[in-house]
């Protein structure tokens, strides 16, 4: 028999184990990814039953060969209230979709954890405050870009991935470009076969988010439109295609929250 242990994490996915059980994914900054038994987590008046996603959670575990098992667990703080706007649901399901593809099983990444509550809190605000929605794909940008460089897997921001010159965007030069090569990076100049260019403005918008506040001007409103944000977001998807080769949902339900009838990015990957 396994000593029992204390666990603290977030909650990033569960599904259905045997009839009245939950297999819980949990988001720890010491262990990584954490699956667990929750037993009888799926009955109505279950002591276990907030073993549900988007929950930050102190576990006690314990148990022996296979799986570990939640004996007891408490609610440190729930992110239920996302559910208020579909926008801002998107967006933290596509962080924990996100997660869930980085972060490998038994070894924390540093940071992880601390930036993804981070950007939870700022994406509650937004319900709470009653802010626009473009602040809600704003945050899940930005939080890609956190997310992908703290699990290896960093936009390569810097410099041109063909010349290794640095992409210092000329801003005011409208005729300026640099090319999206997902299995490089980002090439200056029009590259034919390119899937996406930015112009300038737009390549400054995305450094700044390696930056831990979002970018605002002296009003405090957020720079770019939304067009413009609808395009980083097309960046992200077409690098998380490429670079973790599985398409995800949640962005793919944000975007329609903006652009409907917009088509997924070619290339975008596969689910």
């Amino acid at each position: 028999m396994s000593p029992e242990r204390i666990l603290e994490g977030l909650s990033l996915k569960c599904g259905a184990l045997g009839e009245n059980d939950r297999l819980l994914t949990l988001l720890s900054a010491e262990e990584g990814l954490v699956r667990l038994a929750v037993p009888g987590a799926r009955r109505p008046k279950s002591s276990l039953a907030a073993a549900v996603p988007l929950v930050l959670l102190r576990l006690q575990v314990g148990g022996g060969r296979g799986l570990a098992r939640v004996r007891q667990l408490t609610v440190a703080r729930s992110y239920a209230n996302l559910a208020g706007r579909l926008e801002a649901l998107a967006a933290a399901q596509s962080l924990a979709e996100l997660a869930l593809q980085l972060v490998p099983s038994g070894e924390g990444v540093p940071g992880a954890l601390d930036d993804l509550l981070m950007h939870l809190g700022r994406l509650e605000t937004v319900v709470s405050e009653r802010q626009g929605s473009l602040e809600a794909l704003a945050i899940s940008v930005q939080a890609h870009v956190h997310l992908l460089a703290l699990g290896g897997y960093a936009l390569p921001l810097q410099r041109c991935s063909r010349s290794g010159s640095a992409l210092e965007p000329p801003l005011g030069d409208w005729s300026w470009r640099c090319s999206l090569l997902p299995a490089e990076g980002l090439v200056i100049g029009a590259v034919p076969g390119a899937l996406l260019m930015l112009n300038a403005s737009e390549l400054a918008l995305l450094q700044r988010l390696t930056r831990p506040a979002l970018p605002r001007t002296r009003a405090g409103e957020l720079m770019g439109p939304e067009l413009v944000w609808l395009r980083l977001l097309q960046v992200i998807e077409l690098w998380c295609g490429e670079h973790l080769d599985r398409r995800s949902r949640s962005l793919g339900l944000l975007r329609i929250c903006f652009a409907p009838d917009h088509p997924l990015p070619p290339g975008a990957g596969r689910s």
